[in-house]
Order: structure tokens, then sequence, then C-alpha cells
């Protein structure tokens, strides 16, 4: 059994504080207890492949939703912006509707039965019914646009900073926002979001890397090593890894990437 310790008698007190005072060294009083540290422990993932689908070598993939057995997905690049269904089995693109030319096309987000698409510098978001793929209608916003997730109740936006923002999904107004960090060092170029299971998932701009984020705390939990999906010859011909999109029914991640001809059914899973 374990016992509390006793409390001093007050006569072994007493002398304890006569020694002291004749200068005898006593020992010091316990330090206060240092303020907590940010963890360091990022669970070390790497992105088992279950499944490789076609994809569209030309699309310039900003934003990838997976939605009822298929894919809403975002085209970035002036001139050639878009948003599109595309299915998974063939990657054939179902329906599509093009942007203005003169904004750049960036992360999207089904937010309810609303397709909400940002735009890199043109501070403009557009929203589009899902059905149709209608544009029903458009707000702005101040900052650049990068990825674009939506949590059931506010859309999660980065920048290419190591801040996310907050926003209201109908207005896009700013809420809030929250500073990610990695072992207590800023994360930055953070892209392409997707929220799963209470988790954020963000590609990391020009890496292999997926990192995952608390949403309370903003700390990077976890790293995913992506590489080595393409064979050389085929990341020769791409641009960077982007597009994370989550299917809860199966619990398994598809990810894709800028001109990449594959899209990739994964579990994000230890070595």
């Amino acid at each position: 059994m374990i016992r509390k310790p006793r409390r001093a008698a007050p006569a072994l007190v007493a002398g304890l504080a006569l020694l002291c005072a004749s200068g005898v060294r006593c020992a010091p009083e316990a330090a206060p207890p240092a303020p907590p540290q940010p963890s360091s422990k990022i669970e070390k993932l790497v992105a088992r492949v279950l499944a490789e689908w076609p994809h569209d070598p030309d699309a310039f993939t900003q934003g990838l939703v997976w939605e009822a057995g298929g894919f809403w997905e975002s085209l970035g690049l002036y001139g050639r912006s878009q948003v599109r269904r595309v299915e998974l089995e063939s990657g054939r693109v179902v329906r599509s509707v093009d942007c203005p030319k003169e904004v750049f096309g960036e992360g999207l987000a089904l937010a309810g039965r609303r397709l909400v698409q940002i735009t890199w510098k043109e501070g403009r978001a557009f929203f589009y019914d899902p059905v149709t793929l209608q544009r029903s209608g458009q707000t702005t916003y101040t900052g650049d646009g990068w990825g674009l997730t939506f949590d059931g109740a506010r859309l999660w936006m980065s920048d290419g900073s190591a801040t996310l923002q907050v926003r209201d999904p109908r207005s896009l107004a700013l809420e809030r926002t929250l500073p990610v960090s990695r072992a207590g060092e800023p994360q930055g170029f953070i892209n392409e979001l997707e929220w799963a299971d209470g988790a954020l998932w963000a590609n990391v701009w020009q890496s292999d890397t997926i990192v995952r984020i608390d949403p309370k705390s903003g700390e990077v939990t976890g790293e995913v090593d992506a590489s080595g999906l393409l064979t050389r010859e085929e990341r020769e011909r791409t641009d960077v890894l982007n597009g994370i999109a989550w299917d809860p029914q199966r619990h398994v991640f598809f990810i894709t990437g800028k001109l990449w001809p594959k899209l990739f059914e994964v579990e994000f899973a230890r070595p």
C-alpha cells in the first residue's frame, strides 16, 4: 500500500529553521513547474496505395471533394480554371463549368448543398449548385485563397501561410484564425485542405508531404510521406502533389496532383 508522507513534527521544523539561520545550507524550495511545451510527438505515416484510378493529365488540380461515388474538382490557371464533376472508375468528366478568364481557381468545398470555390489573388468566391453546376452567386474576401474544406459547420481556408482561417460558409466572413505549428515552429505553405474524422489534413506546397492538424490547438500531429506514387517518367511531366478527398463511408483517402495522370485511393498508415 502506498501511504502519503506524514507531516513533519513542529520540533523538527523549528530545528531546521535554526540551522538555516545559522548559515548551514538548506535545500531550496521546489521550483515551479515549467510551462507546458508543444508536443514533438508527430506520428509518421505513409500513403499506402489501395487502388489506382485514371486522372486527367491536363487537370491542374486545386481542390478535390468526394461525394456519392465521384469527385468534384476545382482546376486552376488563368483561362483554364473550372469546376467539374468526375467519375471515379473512368476519370471521365461528367459535366463542367468554366470560371471567368481573369480568375485563378483554387480550393473547393461542399458546404451543405452548395459548392464553394475560392480564387487565388482575386478575392472572389463562387457558389454552384452541385446538381446542375450552375453558378448560383458569388462573394468576396480579403487575401489569397489556397485550400478550402468544410467541417459540417464552418469553412476552413488556407492562404499559403502558417495560419488557417475559419469562415462563415454563406458569406465567407472571417470568424477567427488558427496558427499552425510543427514541433513548436510555424508550419508554412499549407495548401489544399480536407476535413476527416475531426482532423484537418493539408498538402504542404512544393513537397510530397501531407500533414494532420489538430483543429483545436493548431499543432501538427501527423506527417504523411506520399512520395514515390508516380514513376520517375510520370513525375517529370507533372507538377506538385495536390488534392485530398475523404470517403467517410469506407474510411479511405483519395490523393492526386497537378497534371497527374493517376488518382490514388490510399490509407494513411504507419510504415
